[in-house]
């Protein structure tokens, strides 16, 4: 009998340790960077509202909130400093704070955009690192804000945006893309002392952010600059390939998405452009596979489900759209005036696209249109940050607060 209980007990730790891994939150669009969460199960009949469990200032900026266990990480600008919190997930009360002086002053055609942060951290192996507006890269200890290492910023900064790429932990190392609006290498850091394990300086940071994925059986880093697509060795640096992707003002911004051996991209208000990788005559070749171009993109990124993509094109003034993602084609649309701009995640079947005038929106991936479940008001401000999802628990970012939503 007691070893049958201990035997239970050891089952239901288990099951419990995987369902805490799961539902964390640990960088920029989640554990693969494809804006796919596990953990969630869809309730069989949604509440007509959301329960607000906890409401809290925390300050500028669009990073998103990153979820690990009992906590949530938030960095944020207030006043002068930037900002790294560590929160009770349960009641949003403080448990630490740390900052660094980082006075900036946006470029008067960005300044719309607000003073930032904008790029998002990773957690890794109790860690936290973030980059700055003005480019200074931190590495924090998780469970106490202690500062471990600092790389200071460089001016000039990106134009408009400023820096807004969102580090990856890879192999030891955690990456970046420093340096101002028309130089600057890609960087890796060793994790544990902030020294530079190799550099790449083929282009200037763009405003979006890198994937990590085997290509060709080779371990890559894809990432757009302010006027390509690349993929260096993601162990060591070293340039494999890269294709011109030319936007209006340099301002790439979206995040590649991986499809088998291809990434789908856009240029800033260019057309959707499926991408092959494939090494041919010991030579690696990026070849367009296909474009779409009723479908340009601005700054939404988008999710796959299957061989369907689903996300929101600028044109029209914001549509919903659907993509089967093997041929290009356009599936569905859906009526125009939708969106701004939307940040997608989905879980199972069930996307959650939180829209920038605060209106989250429920809806079934779908080849045959947009399928909508439930629309949610969970902001009063603009809501240009990815949510992060994370069970039951919906943690949304406004301008200056951070709110813990639930489904009853």
């Amino acid at each position: 009998m007691r070893t049958t209980a201990i035997a239970a007990i050891l089952v239901v730790c288990a099951a419990t340790s995987g369902l805490a891994q799961s539902t964390d939150v640990t960088q920029w669009r989640g554990a693969n960077r494809d804006g796919v969460v596990t953990g969630f199960t869809a309730p069989a009949t949604w509440p007509e509202q959301l329960t607000q469990r906890w409401k809290v200032e925390v300050g500028s900026g669009y990073a998103t909130p990153l979820v690990v266990g009992n906590r949530v990480y938030v960095f944020a600008r207030q006043a002068d400093d930037e900002v790294m919190l560590a929160l009770d997930a349960a009641t949003g009360k403080q448990i630490w704070r740390t900052g660094y002086a980082a006075p900036f002053e946006m470029n008067s055609a960005a300044k719309p955009h607000g003073p930032g942060p904008k790029s998002t951290p990773a957690f890794s192996n109790g860690r936290l690192y973030s980059i700055g507006m003005t480019g200074t890269v931190t590495a924090f200890d998780a469970a106490s804000g202690k500062q471990l290492w600092q790389k200071p910023g460089t001016m000039p900064v990106p134009m408009y945006t400023s820096h807004a790429f969102s580090p990856i932990v890879e192999g030891g190392t955690v990456i970046f893309h420093v340096g101002g609006h028309d130089k600057g290498a890609l960087t890796a850091y060793d994790v544990n002392t902030g020294a530079v394990r190799w550099t790449w300086a083929g282009d200037g940071p763009g405003y979006g952010s890198p994937i990590v994925g085997a290509f060709g059986g080779v371990r890559q880093l894809v990432t757009i600059t302010q006027g390509k697509l690349v993929g260096v060795d993601a162990a060591t640096g070293a340039a494999l390939w890269e294709r011109p992707l030319v936007s209006p003002n340099f301002t790439n911004s979206i995040t590649p998405v991986k499809f088998g051996d291809s990434v789908i991209v856009w240029g800033h208000g260019g057309p959707m452009t499926a991408v092959t990788i494939a090494r041919r005559d010991n030579k690696w070749v990026a070849e367009t596979a296909w474009e779409n171009a009723d479908l340009p993109g601005r700054m939404s990124n988008s999710v796959l489900d299957g061989d369907v993509m689903f996300g929101l094109t600028s044109r029209n003034m914001g549509q919903y759209y659907g993509v089967d993602a093997k041929s290009g084609k356009t599936l569905w649309s859906s009526d125009p005036r939708q969106a701004g701009n939307v940040a997608m995640q989905r879980a199972g079947n069930t996307i959650f696209a939180l829209e920038n005038d605060g209106e989250l929106v429920i809806f079934r991936t779908s080849r045959a249109g947009f399928d909508v479940v439930k629309r949610y008001k969970v902001a009063d401000t603009d809501t240009w940050t990815q949510p992060a999802l994370s069970g039951n628990r919906i943690f949304v970012k406004d301008l200056s607060s951070l709110t813990l939503w639930t489904l009853n």
